[in-house]
């Protein structure tokens, strides 16, 4: 078999599913997931292998409107994961439909010249023939080379998507070893999955407001990991909600994000976790590029 190697970019609008899709395919929790919107912050690459073919999922930010230093950083690194990619799929809410947002990324997606395959998740919520007129509305904003209906949370359509993908890659040597599952050094691993907790745990701006930065990773000899890790957040206020009542919250949060990592590393793991207040980090270059961004032009 002819060996196959090449990248596909997710791009979408903010809560399309694209991390849910990403660990689908690749079997593995890499890219954190939340019902809100905008939790992920920067490209996670996710390796899956098909056969002969490598395939390189890049699961991308949300496409959104940006306010903040961090926004602006955020929405590049989504432009740019499809920019450099072999092919580009993007990822509709079918139960959502055509929002504002879909048809600005699905006419911008429309210059660029290299292949583009539209994929409706969510399609376990939604009767098939609904989706006809919105297929044929973003066609008229971008020619898509193919369609398909899947659901990530199912699985429902995945056998099929993956099968493509692989055809659809280009022939060249794999780029990484083929039991590799993502190119995520483990502190940013560790550093997003106490992030996910975060989101999952807090509500309103705090999940939003707040960064996680792993300070310390230290190999034992016994094979386990201690790893430290800071949360810095915006606002005193955010800060003792982290904390919560008795320090309750930030154990809840350590417990759950520390499981989390010593699935993924398949190791024991001792977690310590800091909260700091650090008005304005979301504006600070070394912050950005702590977190995996680059820090966007002004």
């Amino acid at each position: 078999m002819t060996s196959r190697c090449g990248f596909a970019a997710i791009v979408g609008a903010p809560n399309a599913g694209k991390s849910t899709l990403l660990n689908r395919l690749t079997g593995a929790k890499l890219s954190i997931v939340s019902p809100k919107a905008q939790t992920t912050r920067f490209r996670v690459l996710g390796i899956l292998m098909r056969g002969a073919a490598q395939i390189l999922l890049v699961d991308t930010p949300g496409i959104f409107k940006p306010r903040r230093r961090l926004d602006r950083a955020m929405v590049a690194a989504a432009w740019t994961g499809a920019k450099d990619a072999d092919l580009v799929l993007l990822l509709v809410d079918a139960k959502a439909g055509l929002t504002h947002q879909v048809s600005e990324i699905a006419s911008k997606i429309g210059h660029n010249d290299g292949p583009k395959w539209l994929v409706f998740n969510k399609t376990d919520l939604v009767a098939p023939q609904a989706l006809l007129p919105l297929i044929a509305k973003l066609n008229e904003l971008a020619k898509f080379d193919e369609t398909f209906m899947v659901s990530a949370n199912t699985g429902d359509g995945l056998d099929e998507l993956q099968d493509r993908l692989a055809e659809a890659m280009p022939a060249g040597p794999h780029l990484y070893p083929d039991d590799d599952l993502t190119d995520l050094p483990d502190r940013l691993l560790a550093a997003e999955l106490v992030r996910e907790q975060i989101f999952l745990q807090t509500q309103q701006e705090v999940p939003y407001a707040a960064t996680v930065e792993t300070e310390n990773w230290q190999e034992r000899k016994d094979g386990s990991v201690r790893v430290e890790a800071t949360i810095y957040v915006a606002r005193a206020s955010h800060k003792a909600i982290l904390i919560g009542e008795h320090g309750s919250r930030i154990k809840e949060i350590g417990a759950k994000a520390r499981a989390d990592l010593s699935r993924l590393l398949e190791r024991p793991v001792h977690l310590f976790l800091n909260v700091k207040e650090r008005a304005g980090w979301d504006e600070e270059g070394a912050r950005l590029r702590a977190i995996g961004l680059e820090d966007p032009p002004a």
